[in-house]
């Protein structure tokens, strides 16, 4: 497999992680957003979105978005599952991977980072409260699910990892790069260290990828 990503990505992050766990090899071309390489033509040919991780598996046009890419891995390399069998678990790890995927890290990727800087003359510290904003809805309502819903275990669900476990560990790497409190998330503060204290995990850090700062 061939793979589009960027050191800094959350979502090229949990797509990363999900190759590690499954033992699938691929090679991994960095994008640097930071200069705006996702804006160029050769690029927007791959995803017009502009956006990482683009994943390309055999003949036709790569995949795109984290969860699609996700479950594109747990049904064609089942072996090593990242989603219980079971369908109530199975859609409570979903709900938990989208509470950070689709309703958090959107929030503060470049784009929007930099288009509230630009057509709202907003300045650099009133876009980083914004960024911490997001971050700590996210937060809130994981911890809140995490330390009250029997499911949780271990991991996010169980003692098994999955989806929820790459999409929370992700999001709390992105803590440390934004300066995010934590304080007041100790069951995800607890589950987080648990996964990023795995190989898989700890070879997939954005701080381990190339592009990365010392």
């Amino acid at each position: 497999m061939r793979m589009y990503g960027n050191w800094r990505s959350a979502a090229a992050f949990r797509v990363r992680i999900a190759l590690k766990l499954k033992g699938i090899p691929y090679e991994e071309t960095f994008i640097d957003l930071d200069a705006g390489d996702q804006h160029r033509p050769e690029f927007r040919a791959i995803n017009p979105q502009g956006a990482v991780p683009a994943l390309f598996d055999g003949e036709g046009p790569p995949l795109t978005q984290s969860l699609a890419i996700l479950d594109y891995l747990e049904e064609t390399h089942p072996s090593v599952p990242l989603l219980p069998a079971d369908p109530r678990e199975r859609a409570r790890v979903r709900s938990l991977a989208q509470v950070v995927a689709c309703d958090t890290h959107p929030l503060y990727v470049p784009r929007v980072r930099n288009h509230l800087m630009g057509a709202y003359d907003l300045p650099r510290d009133r876009m980083m409260d914004f960024v911490r904003h997001a971050f700590a809805t996210g937060l809130t309502a994981l911890e809140a699910r995490l330390s009250t819903e029997p499911g949780t275990g271990r991991y996010a669900q169980g003692d098994r990892l999955s989806h929820a476990d790459l999409c929370l560990a992700s999001l709390w790497v992105g803590t440390a790069i934004f300066d995010v409190p934590t304080d007041a998330y100790p069951t995800v503060r607890r589950i987080a260290e648990e996964c990023l204290s795995q190989p898989a995990f700890m070879e997939a850090h954005p701080k381990r990828q190339p592009g990365a700062p010392a």
